[in-house]
């Protein structure tokens, strides 16, 4: 019997809609879902691979088990029974900060992902967190939480209103948007220039978005933060300063002009390789725009300046009165958001409130830099076993996540791993990470499991709210992502054994009890438990996303508004409800000490000088940047067949003058070598690098014995990341410098040969 389903595209930040076709239990096609509210039926290759990428044979079915050194198939319960015996024995003995967890990128597009880490965590107590925040965007967390006193008040272009686009290192005709959810990304970008807008995009790399562009200028890498200070400094020095009705709402605007006096065009130049009088002119046409938008992604995000281009960001916006109005940036509100509360100030946002036992890395937004987790292991204690908070990470719990891909220096990550306790992996496959543990867990399908996008809503380009429930019923022997993670907390905190459903009533419980505390509440003064008994849903994971929309800013506060947001209302809307375009959200949203945007805050300060000191420094020959594919997402779609081949290749783009200049040829091997290691890869002779760069892209080097990736595994390409060596971040943020860093590039024949790897 065939029919088709709703479901929303869980493989990238777009969140599209899908209508899938269903034969039985196997998922045979799927096409852009018309109906859909958000996303209009718009489509990318990923999504048309969702039943290749649900029916891949290497998906894991049963959950695995070392025995006597070798992973096996095994039962859920013998599995979860190992799960208990091998992490509370570690947290009894040496601590809970001795169990590291480590969250992956795929963690934020399910919805299990989000709900259940946050449980396990606080369940645990631990510091030692690590996650892909730190190899992408945690630089502008580190930056909203210091502008706006909240690290996930992200402000995102107002794509469809905008007039005037300038976009940092951001490619999303190939990534389909990052930390600005927009389905159809092109569409929008193409409709912009078509209503008269302009369209500037800055990255070393001529992309498909760039090619799309007004205006492209093509920066040395890493020196964005220096763009963006001399488009600060020309606003000042031509009176063209004016934040609009945020005048009243921001704090330090004198002070950032005063510390950025010294950064002028001229002065900035050479560094970026951009004329100054082009930076003059992106100053101006950026404050005479009816409205404009400035928008930085991973190249501007995941360098040694990071957060300070991302600061640097939100400030022009600021200075120009974009901040927070229609089409210029402004804070979505999502349906599962805590309903608005009237301004004031709040806690505000610090850095550095706990350190990493060896690196001395500060803590930012609760995590510790993926990059130091190698070092978290394989470093002895000060005084061995202790007990003090001096122990090594001896046990690991790893979801959705494959740093030994995603980190830096993989080949120490790999070693590491190895000579922990015990490790327990959530993930479908058995790949670079998750062969060294010792409890696989693996969940369904995506068609086997239901959908709702919590991260993702707060960062859309328009207000919207879409649940779809598990298109194909989960089948024998599977187990719900939602229960399995609900164990593993269970497991994990020293419940083992008790109703997996009690997480949720736990959580429900204190949901709902903070509530009815709460004067600003709907819901205030009523009983928790009548409630609680209101809630519908056919599970706990949907009667928690019941209590989230009823509590939320467009929700019915339990009754108190009739027309209000249910989970019921919502299943009565398989396509979705559009909840409006985006609208001004200051001073609600601001969470600072001074209940205002605190624009020029101490630690950015500090860091100010590191910049200065950049304008003098002598560019290196050759560095390298990463690149997106549209056809994949990371290292975790290589072993979807239908998304190989074509573009979709780990090869080295070298601009023809550097092939000529290091004697590099088409299709030929080259070795790259840096700081942390060296690696073969292909070349591949384009103009669309400028001289001096090269690219490969992130996520591949699928070499390692140990894993079942068989398509990954015919093409593995190289890793990059085994070119750092976990020494260059960004100290205010901890994220890894992924893009512009030094590399020296020979052909391959005339080099020494390059090392395999050796577990």
């Amino acid at each position: 019997m065939t029919r088709t389903a709703p479901r929303i595209c869980p493989f990238c930040e777009a969140t599209c809609g899908l209508t899938l076709t269903v034969e039985g239990s196997r998922v045979t096609g799927a096409r852009g879902d018309r109906e859909d509210v958000f996303s209009k039926g718009f489509l990318c290759p990923k999504g048309a691979a969702f039943g290749a990428a649900d029916a891949d044979p290497d998906r894991l079915a049963r959950s695995l088990v070392r025995r006597g050194g070798r992973l096996a198939e095994a039962g859920w319960d013998e599995a979860f029974d190992a799960v208990a015996a091998g992490l509370r024995p570690v947290v009894e003995r040496y601590g809970p900060h001795a169990v590291g967890v480590v969250l992956g990128n795929p963690n934020v597009h399910t919805m299990a992902g989000a709900l259940y880490p946050p449980v396990l965590l606080g369940g645990l107590g631990i510091r030692s967190l690590f996650t892909a925040s730190t190899v992408d965007q945690m630089p502008k967390h580190v930056s909203s939480g210091l502008l706006f006193g909240d690290a996930l008040a992200v402000p995102v272009p107002d794509l469809d209103r905008t007039d005037h686009l300038l976009m940092l290192g951001a490619n999303p005709l190939e990534s389909n948007g990052s930390l600005c959810t927009a389905p159809d990304f092109p569409g929008r970008l193409k409709a912009l220039r078509a209503r008269g807008g302009t369209l500037t995009v800055v990255d070393p790399r001529r992309t498909r978005t760039a090619r799309l562009a007004d205006r492209h200028l093509a920066i040395r890498p890493g020196t964005d933060a220096l763009l963006l200070a001399a488009m600060v400094q020309v606003l000042f020095a031509e009176g063209l300063v004016d934040p609009g009705r945020l005048a009243g709402h921001v704090t330090g605007v004198a002070e950032v002009g005063a510390a950025l006096r010294a950064f002028t065009p001229e002065a900035v130049a050479g560094a970026c390789d951009v004329p100054a009088a082009t930076i003059r002119t992106l100053a101006r046409d950026l404050a005479a725009a009816p409205t404009a938008a400035v928008y930085g992604r991973v190249g501007a995000s995941t360098v040694a300046h990071g957060t300070l281009t991302c600061w640097l960001v939100d400030v022009l916006n600021v200075l120009t009165g974009n901040l927070d109005r229609p089409g210029g940036a402004m804070f979505p509100l999502s349906a599962t958001a805590r309903a608005p509360r009237p301004a004031g100030p709040g806690r505000g946002f610090a850095l550095g409130r706990w350190r990493s036992r060896v690196g001395g890395h500060p803590e930012a937004k609760g995590e510790l830099p993926l990059a130091a987790l190698a070092e978290e292991i394989d470093t002895p204690p000060r005084v061995p076993d202790s007990g003090l908070g001096d122990s090594p990470v001896r046990a690991l719990v790893v979801v959705a996540a494959n740093p030994v891909l995603s980190a830096p220096d993989g080949d120490r990550l790999d070693k590491a791993l190895a000579s922990l306790d015990f490790m327990v992996s959530v993930d479908p496959y058995l790949n670079e990470t998750s062969r060294h543990a010792h409890v696989v867990l693996p969940p369904p399908p995506p068609a086997q499991s239901p959908h709702y996008d919590f991260a993702f809503n707060a960062l859309a380009v328009r207000n919207q709210v879409r649940y779809t429930r598990a298109a194909v019923p989960l089948q024998d022997g599977r187990m719900a992502e939602t229960e399995i993670l609900a164990r593993l907390v269970l497991a994990a905190t020293g419940a083992h054994g008790a109703a997996p459903a009690t997480v949720d009533a736990l959580v429900v419980d204190g949901t709902l009890g903070k509530a009815v505390a709460d004067p600003g509440s709907r819901v205030h003064g009523r009983d928790p438990r009548q409630l609680a008994a209101l809630l519908t849903g056919e599970s706990g994971p949907e009667r928690r996303l019941d209590m989230m929309l009823r509590l939320g800013p467009y929700g019915d506060g339990f009754g108190a508004d009739p027309d209000g947001l249910t989970l019921a209302r919502l299943l009565d809307h398989p396509h979705g409800i559009d909840l409006g375009p985006l609208a001004p959200r200051v001073p609600e949203i601001l969470k600072t000490r001074s209940g205002r945007i605190e624009l020029f805050p101490a630690p950015i300060a500090a860091d100010l000088p590191r910049l200065a000191r950049a304008l003098d420094a002598a560019p290196a020959a050759v560095v390298l940047v990463g690149r997106r594919h549209l056809r994949s997402n990371n290292s975790w779609m290589h072993n979807v067949r239908p998304l190989t081949g074509g573009t979709n290749r780990c090869t080295l783009h070298v601009h023809p003058e550097d092939a000529d200049r290091l004697g590099l040829a088409d299709g030929a091997a080259a070795r790259v070598t840096a700081a942390g290691g060296e690696l073969a890869v292909a070349v591949e002779v384009t103009d669309t690098v400028r001289p001096g760069v090269v690219s490969l892209p992130h996520g591949w080097g699928h070499d390692r014995p140990g894993t079942r990736l068989g398509v990954a595994g015919e093409d593995p390409g190289a890793n990059v990341n085994q070119l750092l060596d976990g020494s260059l971040l960004d100290p205010l943020s901890g994220t890894a410098v992924l893009n512009g860093f030094p590399v020296t590039v020979a052909p391959l024949a005339a080099a020494p040969a390059v090392t395999p790897y050796t577990p």
